[in-house]
């Protein structure tokens, strides 16, 4: 398996990492989904003209649903596994833009569906794929993956995309898999360069309008709604936790910055600083002090499946070769996360507080991270 090594040299950004979204054609799966809502506004208030491809929302309640700007956009409600379906509509769209987020994201899920698990996350992959082969006219394709496909014997190493893929669980594991179909169509079918393509390997993310379950955030917020006691079940686990906007702006810089030069596809890890991997009783104690009321958590380990119990990202090839860091650090993203979280529970205007947040985390992201 090739890598592109990354450059020592910084990318120089000339224009506005939005701007550039304006009228272009972009093609989103599981735009339904928590981070695909949010990257659907993103894209929408950007002026992109957007087609999303998704299953219903996963779950009731969900964000989708509750955002005005939906109506800007193309929403087709389809099964990624059914490929005539995602033909027809990737056909309609034409788009020079593919973002696959599609997935079946719970590693506890993948457990009990596994079968469903690989052929959402490989078939997905492969049924996508052959959409822009057979089609044509994509000129930058991201696959979003997960910071689970690496091979983990929990030691404290950071993982860098050079490392093995073999992800433990069936989640994990059909990431990996993603991976490398990915790989492979795009040594196989892209090599000639019409069409970059690029992999993104994030670490965990959160933020307001992830109501999924078996998912720590989400899971305090219902309890802190509730009055309740969190229940955390593994408060020793470590993971890179970002907020949502972090990996959803870099996805669109590097689906950018390809399109205009296609060398600068690779596969790339997008995660915190190690000063911001702490571990879930860490998260969730911060998370009691920014909501406040008295909110408090308890240790009750559940003996559940297999969980590594580290996990942290080696960032330095998508430093060197976009001249990125992260923008937010992990007090700011569970601030971001109480906030929004409060706003829904008090009925207030969550989007107007979606473009607040969206709006302060793209000028810190501009200063820290450059022009582009």
């Amino acid at each position: 398996m090739e890598f592109r090594q990354c450059s020592m040299e910084d990318v120089v950004m000339t224009s506005s990492l939005l701007d550039f979204y304006k009228g272009k054609k972009v093609f989103l799966t599981g735009h339904t989904g928590f981070k695909g809502s949010w990257l659907s506004k993103i894209l929408c208030d950007a002026g992109a003209i957007v087609t999303g491809y998704s299953l219903p929302a996963p779950t009731d309640p969900a964000l989708f649903p509750m955002l005005s700007f939906s109506d800007n956009m193309t929403s087709v409600i389809g099964d990624i596994r059914d490929i005539e379906s995602l033909k027809s509509a990737f056909t309609k769209a034409e788009p020079e833009i593919v973002i696959h987020m599609a997935a079946q994201p719970i590693v506890r899920d993948s457990y009990k569906d596994p079968a469903y698990t690989y052929e959402t996350n490989v078939m997905g992959t492969v049924n996508i794929l052959e959409c822009v082969r057979t089609i044509g006219g994509v000129k930058s394709f991201l696959n979003v993956t997960t910071d689970k496909v690496y091979y983990n014997n929990d030691s404290d190493k950071g993982f860098c995309e050079t490392d093995p893929l073999d992800g433990y669980d069936p989640y994990s594991n059909s990431k990996s898999c993603s991976e490398l179909v990915t790989h492979s169509y795009k040594n196989s079918f892209f090599s000639d360069g019409a069409t970059a393509i690029s992999t993104a390997r994030a670490g965990n993310v959160i933020g307001g309008g992830d109501f999924a379950n078996d998912r720590i955030i989400p899971d305090s917020v219902r309890a802190a709604i509730k009055g309740e006691k969190i229940i955390v079940r593994n408060p020793y686990s470590t993971r890179p936790y970002q907020h949502v906007l972090e990996p959803l702006f870099t996805y669109l810089l590097i689906v950018k910055k390809q399109y205009e030069d296609q060398k600068l596809s690779g596969y790339y890890n997008v995660g915190p600083d190690d000063c911001d991997c702490v571990t879930t009783g860490e998260l969730v104690t911060m998370f009691c002090e920014k909501w406040g009321e008295g909110l408090s958590w308890e240790d009750r380990y559940d003996g559940g499946p297999h969980e590594a119990k580290f996990l942290k990202l080696d960032c330095t090839c998508i430093k060197k070769t976009f001249g990125w860091n992260p923008v937010w650090h992990i007090d700011e993203a569970v601030a971001a996360s109480v906030e929004w979280a409060k706003a829904y529970r008090d009925k207030k205007n969550i989007e107007e507080i979606m473009n607040q947040q969206i709006r302060k985390f793209s000028e810190k992201w501009e200063n820290s991270v450059g022009k582009f």
